[in-house]
Formats: C-alpha cells, structure tokens, sequence
C-alpha cells in the first residue's frame, strides 16, 4: 500500500543513520515475504486517467520506489531477505534489492501478472546483475513462480532453509548472516561498500573507491588489534 510505501523509505532513512549496524535481514508475516502492490492503490491510480494524472502518478510510485530500493541496496549493511512463501510482483523486486535472498518460498514472480504490466522499482536491472540477462529474461517471461530448487540454480536464492515455521526460519537466517558479518562493524561495512562500488562504477572509479576505503580502515583500531594478535601467536 502507500502506506507501507512511505514506511519503508522511513526505515531505510533510519538504516542509513544506525552507523554501528553490520546485518540486516528483511522477512514477512506468516506465509508471505511480500505480495506486491496492493490492487486497490493500482486501480485508483489507473482510474486517475480521466483527470490526465494516470502516466504521472503510475510514474511518480515508480521513482519514489526505485529511489527507495536502491538506497536500502546501498546501504553498507550486509542484507538477505528471508522469503517464506510468496514473494510477487514489487515484493519479489523488494528481495532483489537485499544481497542475498534465503529461505523455502514456493513462490517468486518478479513480473505482475494480474496487472498485466513489467517491473518498474529497479527489480528487473538488479535480476540481470543477479542471474544474468538469459535467465533474467526467462524469469521474466515466464508465467509461473520460481520454486526453491530453481531459484538456487540460478543463483537468485542462497540458501534454502530447513524450517517451515517463521520463528525457526528468522533463527536460521540469523545464524547463516552471523557468518558473514563476523568481526568490528567497520570492517564488515567497509566490506560491503567496497563490493558496492565494484558491481555499480566503472572500473577506474571503483579502483579509487575502494583505496580511499581501504585507507580508512588500514591503520584503524580493528586493523591494528588483529595485527598485534597475530604478532603474539608467532
């Protein structure tokens, strides 16, 4: 809804302030991880057109979303959606904006059939850079969900998890990012921002983004107690 719209830029405006945060996992309630747009908010802005605003609002839901979603992508935080269930149309867009997706969902269509229309919150460039062009387009065109042992092969899921219940599930989740954000905040989010800046910039700017970065964790207080350490054990 637009409501949900407007609260979720509010948590990632919160995200971008938690300056001390290394992981983030984004789930849903009960069986589904998100089910897309909300019918009711599409066919009041398609009913819009007699007053000429029905381009421009479809439009403006369009950019706030993209803008929404590639900043919750950029945050220097190491994300998975756990996707349990279904995950449709701008719900399945939300889980490409995470770095990993994760869980036992029986259901990911990132194109919305009942309306008939493509992706438009950026869902579609992130699937490219995610599985790659072929099996994006495929995703795309296809009009049945994408199970769990499919999702895995293209590499669109990371991990199909044991659990079928939503508490077992966050566990497992929450053990399997634990691996991954292991040690001091800076250096996990220094980690993440590195590899942000190899997938989105050219080459050369990725190079100069990940020296000033390197030169701002080289010589820190993590840097330096891991440097001592290994001096004691020898």
């Amino acid at each position: 809804t637009g409501t949900m719209m407007l609260e979720l830029q509010e948590r990632v405006s919160e995200l971008e302030n938690w300056t001390d945060g290394k992981g983030l996992i984004i789930h849903g309630a009960g069986n589904t991880f998100c089910s897309g747009s909300d019918l009711n908010v599409v066919k009041a802005i398609s009913n819009s057109q007699a007053s000429g605003d029905r381009s421009e609002d479809g439009m403006n839901m369009c950019m706030f979303m993209q803008s929404t979603l590639t900043r919750l992508m950029r945050l220097p935080l190491i994300s998975v959606a756990l996707v349990q269930g279904k995950a449709f149309g701008g719900g399945a867009e939300l889980s490409t904006a995470c770095d990993f997706r994760a869980g036992g969902g029986t259901g990911w269509a990132l194109r919305s059939f009942p309306t008939q229309t493509v992706p438009g919150w950026g869902g579609a460039a992130r699937l490219v850079a995610i599985v790659g062009h072929g099996a994006a387009l495929r995703l795309l065109s296809g009009a049945t969900g994408v199970d769990p042992e499919t999702a895995r092969h293209l590499g669109l899921s990371e991990e199909t998890l044991g659990s079928s219940d939503g508490s077992g599930a966050l566990e497992e989740a929450r053990a399997w990012l634990g691996r991954h954000t292991e040690g001091p905040a800076s250096v996990v989010r220094a980690t993440k921002e590195v590899v942000a800046a190899g997938r989105e910039l050219p080459l050369e700017a990725a190079l100069r983004t990940e020296k000033d970065i390197f030169g701002r964790v080289w010589g820190g207080p993590a840097n330096l107690q891991a440097l001592e350490r290994r001096a004691k054990h020898k």
